[in-house]
């Protein structure tokens, strides 16, 4: 691996690498892996193929990510008739996401924080995904009931929201403790789970979920396609855990 880019703001320090062997690059922030993709801005992250997948099936075509990083999924959703609108609070995500992945001009970016900005509109959205992080930890407002039910009423009828999450292990209860909060703020949950691997993403499911299933790889990367499928494969659907089985 190589630096080819790497700045220090408010935010954290960003460094942006490039393999030589592939081509593909790496945007880290704060020490923390946030995005890989080949060099097409094609994601190599099983997750991130996850949700384009769920997207896909969902049939959404208006998309609000809270979240840049490199903006891989703004830019596979984009390969599609998907109208995709990125906001995130760090103003130098969308310049790396377009000099180093491959983020094309139709996708819109907004510079703010993304409850303000669900607050504030009066448009309605497809989809809501929330793949936000300072480290590893997702910001607290993101997971709040008060935040959920904010973007439960910027949703369509058929709406969805998903949330990516960390989970350090199969006891991790994070992923559960932002369904209940979904269940809280009135929307149906189900929980993209790969169980047994350790330092996971899972994906909890908000809204119209129920007759989705698991997702498969739906774009082919330029390398590393097989093992992504096989992550993807390792994935499963299952209900949110209630409260007594999270006490502790």
């Amino acid at each position: 691996m190589i630096t080819v880019h790497q700045l220090c703001n408010e935010f954290g320090e960003v460094t942006i690498l490039c393999s030589r062997a592939t081509g593909s690059f790496i945007y880290c922030q704060g020490g923390s892996l946030q995005s890989e993709a080949d060099s097409h801005g094609v994601s190599l992250a099983s997750y991130v193929h996850a949700i384009h997948g769920l997207l896909i099936q969902s049939g959404a075509k208006d998309v609000l990510l809270i979240g840049c990083g490199g903006g891989t999924l703004a830019t596979m959703l984009s390969f599609g008739d998907v109208c995709v609108t990125v906001i995130d609070v760090n103003p130098m995500s969308v310049i790396l996401a377009k000099k180093y992945f491959s983020l094309p001009d139709s996708v819109s970016f907004h510079l703010g924080d993304g409850d303000a900005f669900l607050r504030e509109t009066d448009l309605t959205y497809d989809a809501i995904v929330v793949d936000a992080f300072i480290g590893n930890k997702v910001p607290d407002h993101f997971q709040s009931e008060n935040f959920l039910r904010t973007a439960r009423k910027q949703l369509s009828p058929s709406g969805l929201v998903l949330f990516n999450v960390h989970l350090s292990h199969d006891f991790d209860p994070q992923a559960d403790l932002v369904g209940m909060a979904m269940e809280d703020a009135g929307l149906a949950v189900r929980i993209l789970d790969a169980p047994g691997v350790l330092k996971r993403n899972a994906i909890v499911l908000g809204g119209a979920v129920a007759a989705l299933r698991k997702p498969d790889l739906t774009i082919m990367p330029e390398h590393s396609a097989e093992l992504i499928a096989e992550q993807l494969a390792w994935m499963s659907l299952r209900p949110c855990r209630n409260r007594s089985d999270n006490r502790g």
